[in-house]
């Protein structure tokens, strides 16, 4: 009995020994919140960044990563207390024009809430620091149908001009895509 443990001991210590290095690469595979940028500086406001006229300028890449559409936006944003309206007029690489609407509200605790007509629902967002993370659904036309994309969307305030923003679209827990977005105010 003792040399039929004594064999299986060194894959048992191997497999032993190998946990708590797969639990350590597990949790290194968890995804950022926006908390892990509170220190960040400088900090994100959304009524004084987003008011007032500024642009942007984006593509969308597909899964493997290939230019799918470039786009243009020219946005303006005003607030009245914790309630805002942001207007985007989008002009993309093939001559397509789009406007998106959102209206939003700012909550307690870096928390905000969007609606726009193509929106599902509520988007949901927190802040903190640098960095803004929104949840939403979007009704995205694609030759004639409409799909219900999930979007995880973070913003990067790198300076009182510039604003990054990075936008993973899933469906049915696949990833579609990424937009990737640069926003200047002047």
């Amino acid at each position: 009995m003792f040399a039929r443990l004594n064999t299986r001991w060194p894959r048992l210590a191997g497999l032993a020994l190998s946990a708590p290095l797969c639990l350590a690469l597990l949790s290194g595979c968890a995804s950022p919140t926006p908390a892990d940028y509170a220190s960040q500086t400088p900090v994100l406001d959304l009524r004084s960044y987003f008011n007032g006229p500024m642009s942007a300028q984006g593509l969308f890449t597909d899964r493997s990563g290939k230019v799918v559409r470039r786009f243009s936006v020219a946005l303006n944003g005003r607030w009245e207390g914790d309630e805002g309206v942001l207007e985007e007029d989008f002009v993309y690489s093939d001559g397509e024009r789009q406007r998106r609407v959102w209206h939003l509200r700012q909550l307690p605790d870096g928390r905000y809430t969007g609606r726009a007509d193509d929106v599902v629902g509520e988007a949901v967002g927190q802040a903190a620091g640098n960095a803004l993370n929104w949840h939403y659904t979007l009704r995205l036309p694609v030759d004639g149908t409409v799909y219900e994309v999930q979007f995880n969307d973070w913003m990067y305030l790198m300076d009182a001009h510039v604003m990054l923003n990075k936008a993973a679209m899933r469906k049915f827990g696949f990833q579609l895509g990424e937009v990737t977005l640069a926003f200047y105010k002047p």
